[in-house]
């Protein structure tokens, strides 16, 4: 885990969940961005013995980045509260409660997510998921039976929970699992390279960066049985009906599907195609049919505050301006 480790969150609202019944209704509540910054600073980034397990409490609000044993133990009533995970892009993430001592009469719970809640949006989209949203959430509550551990589908998940009585509260294990094909990623740095690859899977993989920045493809594969085939040849200009492609969009949130396309490539290259975007948030998304191994790399950094009034004074992308 990187020492420089930062996720820089452009947030106005954190969505906390309250499902009940079959019913799944979201609340809203308002936190600042150096509230948030706090709990990522406040993370402790060193190297660990193989045998050394970290301990820590949890706080309402909190985020993890690193393996250990976290507990949470109400001092008054904590109706709202959530836990951010985000761990490497290769990476998934184990959920295990080890002890619980929660009222679900009183209507306590405690509620895995598989992914984000952030800024009212939810990352992975409801497209780029493989699971619906319902089989989503784990709820401890259920039926009277605790689900002891869960696994993520990718480099993020939440844990949300509500705790009436003081005194009340749970233990949680977070290891961290390879994932040899990752998809669907928020990025944990600022800068940095990625390679993503979809190997004969009907389906699409998104890479999330929560900043505006600069991303440049160095490389795109598409349409390839393997590597010594020739791609597919394309009939016609643009992407529209091709089945294998990537696509770069640009929003003020974080669900894929909610952001404005900024450029999309239905072919393969190997030459470096470069692009700025002046949002809050950028995604690498690629689409496969499942017929071919399809590949991107790309490289990323954050724009500086030059690059964005640039942006801005050549009326480029005004659909997500930053103030």
């Amino acid at each position: 885990m990187s020492l420089n480790f930062r996720v820089q969150l452009y947030c106005l609202l954190l969505v906390f969940s309250a499902l009940k019944g079959e019913g799944r209704y979201l609340q809203e509540n308002e936190v600042t961005a150096e509230g948030l910054f706090s709990l990522l600073n406040s993370e402790v980034k060193r190297e660990l013995s193989k045998d050394f397990i970290y301990r820590r409490p949890l706080r309402c609000l909190d985020m993890l980045s690193m393996e250990g044993q976290f507990s949470f133990s109400a001092l008054r009533p904590q109706l709202n509260c959530a836990v951010y995970l985000i761990f490497e892009p290769s990476e998934v993430i184990s959920v295990e409660f080890s002890s619980v001592d929660i009222d679900c009469s009183r209507g306590d719970f405690l509620k895995v997510f598989d992914g984000w809640f952030l800024k009212g949006e939810m990352f992975p989209s409801s497209e780029d998921h493989a699971l619906p949203l319902s089989e989503r959430y784990a709820e401890f509550c259920d039926s009277g039976v605790l689900r002891r551990t869960v696994r993520s589908s990718q480099n993020v998940a939440m844990i949300f929970f509500r705790i009436h009585s003081p005194e009340s509260g749970f233990t949680v294990t977070v290891k961290k699992l390879s994932n040899p094909f990752p998809c669907n990623i928020i990025s944990q740095t600022r800068e940095g390279r990625f390679t993503m690859v979809i190997p004969h899977q009907h389906t699409n993989c998104s890479f999330s960066i929560i900043y505006p920045v600069e991303i440049q493809i160095q490389e795109l594969t598409l349409g390839r049985l393997d590597s010594n085939d020739t791609p597919a040849k394309r009939s016609a200009p643009g992407c529209g009906g091709a089945g294998d492609f990537v696509e770069l969009l640009g929003g003020n949130g974080v669900d894929p599907s909610k952001m404005f396309p900024v450029a999309d490539l239905c072919y393969s290259l190997s030459g470096p195609a470069q692009l700025k975007v002046g949002c809050d948030s950028a995604v690498m998304r690629l689409v496969s049919s499942g017929k071919f191994i399809n590949r991107v790399t790309f490289q990323y950094r954050p724009l500086d505050r030059h690059e964005l009034q640039t942006l801005k004074g050549n009326h480029v992308e005004d659909f997500c301006f930053i103030e």
